[in-house]
């Protein structure tokens, strides 16, 4: 009974649908068509208008995530580049001190020089030690010298097997018998309280002036001779005075030392 009643009105919408679509080939409903798209053009630019202020803050979103992302893989970037060149920083300046250390043995063919890394220092502000990675094991005895390329850093004070406890030129229980390659006036090379070192016990009447390099001196047997320490920045004494003080600036610097020589066929004397 129901199909019945909807075949006839399938039939007219079938006709109707052909109906119209022979009048819009036709241009027939062309005035109709444009009264209806003139109404509805509003309705279509308001709904356009609506849907797009809806979807601007997500397409903010998706710009802001974008943009997120860009920066963070741009820093993650800068950050490896930054890894990078610290790391060649670093490997060049272990180059340096190598080449440095290669010349010094070339250069000193008569020395049996052992090298070894500064593995720590002494957190005594008032006795200033380093420890060095090489001990008995590897021939290192107490009283050995201990130098860098760019001259002397101190003497071995104890050793173990394993490692050893140097004392630096700037401790004030070093002493160090030296003169000025210049003129040959000798002292006594001493640490001070403020870290540096001085030239003491200078005759008045030998000839110091700023700019002169002190050399270890050979005398009493404990370091070689010839040996840089440093040059003098200045002279304190007067005519009355029995001896003259120099203040040194050391060849070495002692806070930056990382990797050093013992000399290890030198015997120092008793």
């Amino acid at each position: 009974m129901g199909r019945s009643r909807a075949e006839p009105l399938l039939f007219i919408s079938l006709l109707a649908s052909g109906l119209l679509i022979l009048l819009h080939q036709l241009n027939v409903l062309q005035p109709a068509e444009d009264v209806l798209a003139a109404f509805f053009s509003p309705v279509q630019t308001f709904a356009s208008g609506l849907w797009r202020g809806a979807a601007e803050p997500f397409a903010n979103f998706r710009d802001a995530a974008d943009w997120r992302q860009r920066f963070e893989e741009r820093q993650a970037m800068i950050d490896q580049l930054l890894v990078e060149n610290t790391q060649l920083r670093e490997k060049e300046k272990q180059y340096e001190t190598l080449r440095e250390m290669l010349g010094f043995k070339q250069a000193n063919q008569n020395l049996v020089l052992t090298a070894a890394d500064v593995i720590g220092s002494d957190p005594n502000p008032l006795v200033r030690y380093i420890v060095i990675d090489r001990g008995t094991a590897d021939g290192v005895g107490r009283g050995m010298p201990v130098v860098t390329a760019r001259g002397l850093v101190g003497q071995v004070r104890e050793a173990s097997v394993k490692s050893s406890k140097v004392m630096l030129i700037t401790d004030l229980a070093s002493s160090v018998n030296a003169r000025a390659q210049e003129s040959r006036a000798a002292g006594v090379i001493q640490g001070t309280t403020s870290g540096g070192i001085v030239l003491q016990f200078v005759p008045q009447g030998e000839k110091l002036a700023n700019g002169y390099i002190i050399l270890t001196s050979g005398l009493g047997g404990h370091f070689p001779k010839g040996l840089v320490i440093g040059q003098i920045q200045s002279v304190r004494g007067q005519d009355v005075d029995a001896f003259q003080t120099a203040e040194i600036r050391p060849s070495v610097d002692f806070q930056t030392i990382e990797m050093v020589f013992v000399i290890t066929n030198f015997a120092p004397a008793e």
